[in-house]
């Protein structure tokens, strides 16, 4: 899936020397796929990354969760970017990538990293950083790692590992996202992808038939990525002394039909940090609110950004 300027820094070192090696070194790796017209791509960490861009202002960078892409955030981005410049990206070995699941570059921090090495390269300063279940693992990640990017944190159902009470409610809460992971690798090896995609949204949502409900256009995006589950590590665990150093403004959200053990992850990071917030609760919405109830999801993130 990937096409390294090899040859091509090997006759470099040859016929110009080591002088031109920085030059050589800055070509990295284009994408070997397809980019869609309405979005760009920047080399970050020897990766293509693809992302949308648009708008201008404070700019608002959207991370989205597992066996999605850019394209989740679809209700969110026209609107956002009437008000601010809007960068939606598709992390490291999605969309518009087709990735087999091989390889060692897929984790929590890798894609952390990315996101954060592609702020600073856009030159985009400090950013109002949105991620939404997976990916709000992946924007905590960045905010203990770069934090020096971070203007406001935004978490619509973020997946999180941290230190749990020894609750049944709560060890069947912090074991959820193993066993979601684990059924969805298992699933996948069956060789039939359109069932794995039905058992893992049907799992992730705590609601059967959530997979029939979902819109072609939904349904085509998650089959598009569903092998980037077999890259799937879990989460980095998050201590109280990292919630602790947070020292932007974070937005905690769940939707009316959620399930339950996100609000019991947000529990305890008040508990570590007693300045965050109480959980907005987005009506009429699920795991995927910014999707089924983008209205209410859209007046509330904006109304939170344009206070910071």
């Amino acid at each position: 899936m990937r096409r390294y300027l090899l040859g091509l820094y090997v006759l470099g070192l040859s016929f110009f020397g080591p002088s031109s090696n920085a030059q050589l070194l800055a070509q990295e790796i284009k994408p070997s796929w397809s980019i869609p017209p309405e979005i760009k791509w920047e080399a970050v960490n020897g990766y293509p990354m693809a992302y949308r861009d648009a708008g201008s202002g404070t700019p608002i960078v959207l991370v989205h969760g597992s066996i999605n892409d850019y394209r989740t955030w679809n209700a969110q981005f026209n609107v956002f970017s009437e008000t601010h410049r809007v960068i939606a990206v598709s992390l490291r070995h999605f969309y518009p990538e087709r990735w087999d699941g091989v390889g060692t570059d897929f984790s929590i921090e890798q894609h952390a990293d990315d996101v954060a090495a592609l702020i600073e390269k856009l030159n985009l300063g400090k950013v109002h950083l949105v991620g939404h279940s997976r990916g709000g693992a992946v924007v905590i990640e960045v905010a203990k790692s770069h934090p020096e990017v971070i203007r406001t944190l935004v978490l619509p159902d973020a997946s999180i590992e941290m230190p749990m009470p020894e609750t049944t409610e709560a060890k069947e809460a912090a074991g959820s996202t193993k066993k979601l992971v684990g059924t969805l690798q298992t699933n996948l090896k069956t060789g039939d992808p359109v069932k794995a995609a039905e058992v893992f949204v049907d799992m992730a949502n705590a609601a059967p038939g959530t997979w029939l409900k979902l819109s072609e256009p939904v349904k085509e995006m998650i089959l598009a990525n569903i092998y980037t589950g077999l890259g799937d590590k879990g989460r980095p665990l998050t201590s109280c002394d990292d919630l602790k150093k947070f020292d932007f403004p974070v937005l905690l959200m769940t939707g009316d039909k959620s399930p339950k053990k996100f609000e019991l992850f947000y529990r305890e990071m008040r508990k570590c940090k007693d300045d965050l917030p109480q959980t907005i609760v987005i009506p009429n919405a699920g795991h995927a609110m910014q999707r089924n109830n983008p209205e209410a999801f859209n007046k509330v993130t904006l109304a939170f950004v344009s206070q910071h």
